[in-house]
């Protein structure tokens, strides 16, 4: 999970309202695809899955939520995001859970690829089994 990281984006401040600007510049991977996720009930997660390859750069537009990251040592860090203003960046062989959203967070999600099915580990046990990437 060294590679796991909070990344700050750049934010122009205006009296009649800020504005950040997310570029390649500030993520190390050419975005293919976004995504966000709103709406979520109370007590409800997101996430339960890691990734072969992909790369996500998750960014808590509105309100918060929680991404709890485990690592095939089943190495546990637990991350509120609740600042426009950064970003998670996630590497592949990281296991990650969203939970804890508040009432109207939107959680925005930049990916380094299209969906693919194929680079999904959707079980922890067999996540566990694979060991390190």
């Amino acid at each position: 999970m060294e590679d796991v990281q909070i990344i700050p984006i750049p934010k122009i401040e205006d009296y009649r309202g800020n504005i950040a600007v997310v570029e390649n510049d500030v993520i190390p991977f050419s975005v293919k695809r976004v995504y966000y996720l709103f709406d979520v009930p109370s007590g409800s997660y997101r996430g339960g899955h890691a990734h072969k390859e992909l790369k996500q750069f998750i960014i808590a537009i509105s309100g918060s939520f929680d991404v709890v990251l485990k690592d095939y040592k089943n190495t546990v860090k637990r991350i509120t995001l609740n600042n426009p203003a950064k970003g998670l960046l996630i590497t592949p062989g990281v296991w990650r859970e969203l939970e804890n959203f508040s009432s109207g967070a939107v959680c925005l999600v930049i990916a380094s690829d299209v969906y693919r099915e194929e680079d999904y580990i959707r079980d922890f046990n067999e996540f566990l089994e694979t060991g390190k990437f």
